[in-house]
């Protein structure tokens, strides 16, 4: 799954990028990265570009990944597209070959 949105959108109690990462960690996805990109641009064609590897610029693009089982997709997007007020969630067909979780202590 990869929502599309911009880092300035904000939502009720925070920017909407925030509350969505958030409530995928307290909704149990087993992982999500936050991605920002260096440069992007929407419908409008305006390109929005990072200055020197700040993202100081407004409506700058950000994406959120994750991958999980299609059922625990399916329980949260009702919430999720509600949550969602500016933005794109897509949706992928995904493989996993090999899930591999390392125990004990990183060395």
């Amino acid at each position: 799954m990869t929502i599309h949105l911009n880092e300035d959108t904000s939502s009720e109690r925070d920017f909407l990028y925030n509350e969505l990462f958030q409530f995928l960690l307290a909704r149990g996805i087993a992982g999500a990265s936050l991605i920002r990109p260096d440069a992007g641009f929407g419908g409008h064609h305006r390109i929005h570009e990072s200055e020197h590897g700040s993202h100081a610029n407004e409506h700058m693009p950000i994406r959120i990944e994750f991958v999980e089982s299609p059922e625990k997709v399916d329980s949260i997007m009702p919430d999720l597209c509600q949550l969602l007020t500016d933005g794109l969630i897509e949706a992928h067909d995904t493989v996993v070959y090999k899930w591999a979780n390392r125990s004990g202590p990183i060395v």
